[in-house]
C-alpha cells in the first residue's frame, strides 16, 4: 500500500487525509498543534479571560459554498458561519470520516527530502519532532497542507523613516482585541479582509482610525441580492460563462456596474487602481462607518515621521499613535529544500497550483496555494481529489509543454495575483482530469430539473459528487435542497404570503 505524509491537519489536511483515505492509501498526518482546524483554531483563542477577535470573525463564503462535497453543513448552522461553528463542522468531518487515529498531534515536521533512489522510487525521507524525540520515515508521497498564513509579511524597508517613528505598530497576525486602540489614533496600512475588519473593530474605540490604500479595492456585503449569500448569487455558471466570455470592456463594464450598486466606490475613495474586477473585500459595515465618518480612506504611506505619517499627495501630516500593518504573508515552506519548491517574489513555480514543475517524480504535492474568488475548502478538496488519483497512477497528469510559462503569463509573478483564480473555472479544469465534472448537457435530457439547478444555480461543491471517482448518491438530494438549508436558519419567524392589489 502506497505510504502518504499530509503535513498539516486545517482545511486542507483534513480533505487531503480523508481522499488518501478513499483511495485506499496508507496516509499519516502530521500536526504540530495540540489539535486539529488549523487557522480556525483562533475561535478558541482566550487570553485575559476574553476570546480573541477572531472568535467574533464570520466566514466570507456562505456555509453551502464552503462545504465538502459529501458532507454538507448541519442546516441549522447560520449561513455565514462564526469560526467556532466552523471549527466544530471540522470536527465532525474528522469523527464523520474517522480522520484522528491517522493524525499525529504536536508533532512537527522538520524535514521533506528525495531519497537517493528518488528517480526511479519517487520517494521520501521525512524527518519528524514529537516532544523532543525526532522519528525519520519514509513515503511514497508527500502533501504538503500547511497553508500559508504563518509568516507575516512585514516590509519596513518599504516604508521610509520607520525606524524614528515612536508610536506602537505591529503586523494584523498579532492584533487580539480591540482594547489596545482606546482613545488613539490608528492608522491601518492595507485594504484586505483583515485590514477592513480590524479598522471596524477599532473605530467603536479609538479617537480617530485612517484606512490607508494605495490600490483600492471591491467591497462587497454578504448580503446581496434580495438578502441572498453574495457567493450564491454571483458564482453560478451562468454567471461565470458571462464573465469569462464576454468581450473584456464588456465583461469589465458589467462587472464593475454590479459591484458599484451597493454604492459608487469613488465616491468613498475607495475605486481599486485596475478597473477590471479583482478579489473583493467581503464587509458589511465599511461604507456606513466611512460615511459616518468612523473611518476615512487615504492614500498609501510615504513616509513616517516621530508621531504622524505622510501620505501620498496629502500635503498634511497625519498624527498617529498605533500603526497596524495588513500587509499579508510570505510563502515559506521551511521543511522543503529550495530546489524541490523554490519560492521567488512570493510565487512558487507549480502545474496548476499543485505539482512542482521539475521533479522527476510527481510524487509531492502543495494543497491549498491559491486564493479563489469564493470559498478555499472545496477547491482544496478538489486538488486532493485530483492529487491522491495521480499518486495511484489512475489518472496522470496532463501533459502541458510549457506549465509554468502558462502559468506565469496569465498570472504574473505577485503573490496576489498568481494565487486568484476563478475557482469554478478552476474546479471544472481538475474535475475533468478525473471525471468529476458534471456533464450539464446531459443532464438536460436525462435529468432537467437538475441541469437547469446546476447551471442557473449556485456552484455548491455536490456538482462534483455527482459523477465519477468517489460519486455521492447524497449529491442530486443536497443540490436540490441547498437553498432549504440557507434560508432555515434566518427563517425563524413564520410570516404568512398576504398577497395585495400591488
Amino acid at each position: 500500500t502506497m505510504r502518504v505524509a499530509v503535513v498539516g491537519a486545517g482545511v486542507s489536511g483534513l480533505s487531503a487525509l480523508k481522499c488518501c483515505l478513499d483511495e485506499g492509501l496508507a496516509a499519516t498526518c502530521f500536526e504540530r498543534s495540540e489539535d486539529i482546524g488549523g487557522l480556525w483554531r483562533y475561535a478558541e483563542s482566550i487570553e485575559d479571560g476574553r476570546p480573541s477577535l477572531y472568535a467574533s470573525v464570520v466566514s466570507n463564503t456562505s456555509k453551502e459554498m464552503s462545504t465538502f462535497s459529501d458532507f454538507p453543513f448541519p442546516e441549522d448552522f447560520p449561513v455565514f458561519l462564526p469560526h467556532a461553528r466552523l471549527l466544530e463542522y471540522l470536527r465532525r468531518y474528522a469523527e464523520r470520516f474517522a480522520l484522528r487515529q491517522h493524525i499525529q498531534l504536536g508533532t512537527t515536521v522538520l524535514s521533506v527530502r528525495k531519497r537517493p533512489d528518488f528517480a526511479t522510487t519517487g520517494q521520501w525521507d521525512v524527518v519528524t519532532e514529537t516532544g523532543g524525540t525526532r522519528t525519520s520515515h519514509v513515503f511514497d508521497a508527500v502533501m504538503v497542507c500547511s497553508g500559508n498564513f504563518w509568516e507575516p509579511s512585514l516590509p519596513l524597508h518599504a516604508f521610509p523613516g520607520i525606524e524614528k517613528f515612536q508610536g506602537q505598530y505591529f503586523h494584523s497576525r498579532q492584533y487580539k482585541h480591540p482594547d489596545v486602540f482606546q482613545g488613539k489614533r490608528v492608522i491601518v496600512v492595507g485594504m484586505g479582509n483583515s485590514g477592513v475588519d480590524i479598522a471596524v473593530e477599532a473605530s467603536r474605540v479609538a479617537a480617530k482610525v485612517t484606512l490607508c490604500t494605495g490600490r483600492g479595492a471591491w467591497v462587497i456585503s454578504r448580503v446581496f441580492d434580495h438578502g441572498y449569500p453574495w457567493d450564491m448569487v454571483f458564482n453560478t455558471r451562468f454567471m461565470s460563462l458571462l464573465r469569462n466570455n464576454l468581450p473584456e470592456p464588456l465583461s469589465r463594464g458589467w462587472v464593475n456596474s454590479r459591484v458599484n450598486r451597493w454604492f459608487k466606490h469613488e465616491n468613498y475613495g475607495l475605486q481599486p487602481e485596475k478597473r477590471y474586477f479583482s478579489e473583493p473585500v467581503l464587509n458589511d459595515d465599511l461604507p456606513s462607518y466611512i460615511i459616518t465618518g468612523k473611518i476615512t480612506i487615504k492614500p498609501g504611506v510615504k513616509e513616517f515621521k516621530e508621531n504622524s505619517v505622510v501620505l501620498h499627495n496629502c500635503p498634511e501630516e497625519e498624527p498617529v499613535d498605533i500603526v497596524v500593518f495588513c500587509t499579508g504573508y510570505n510563502v515559506s515552506y521551511p521543511f522543503l529544500e529550495e530546489a524541490d519548491v523554490k519560492v521567488e517574489n512570493k510565487h512558487a513555480s507549480l502545474y496548476k497550483y499543485v505539482f512542482p514543475t521539475h521533479l522527476q517524480r510527481p510524487t509531492l504535492a502543495v494543497i491549498g496555494l491559491i486564493k479563489p474568488l469564493g470559498a478555499i475548502m472545496p477547491v482544496t478538496e478538489m486538488q486532493a481529489r485530483w492529487v491522491t488519483r495521480v499518486f495511484k497512477g489512475r489518472r496522470l497528469m496532463p501533459v502541458s509543454p510549457h506549465p509554468i510559462f502558462s502559468i506565469s503569463l496569465r498570472f504574473g509573478l505577485s503573490f496576489d495575483e498568481v494565487l486568484k483564480t476563478d475557482c469554478l473555472v478552476y474546479s471544472d479544469e481538475l474535475a475533468s482530469f478525473f471525471g468529476a465534472k458534471p456533464n450539464v448537457l446531459g443532464l438536460l435530457f436525462s435529468d432537467p430539473k437538475l441541469a437547469f439547478t446546476i447551471f442557473f444555480g449556485p456552484c455548491t461543491p455536490y456538482q462534483f459528487r455527482l459523477q465519477g471517482p468517489g460519486r455521492w448518491d447524497g449529491a442530486r438530494q443536497a443540490i436540490l435542497t441547498q437553498w432549504d438549508r440557507t434560508l432555515k436558519p434566518t427563517r425563524t419567524r413564520v410570516t404568512s404570503n398576504s398577497s395585495s392589489m400591488w
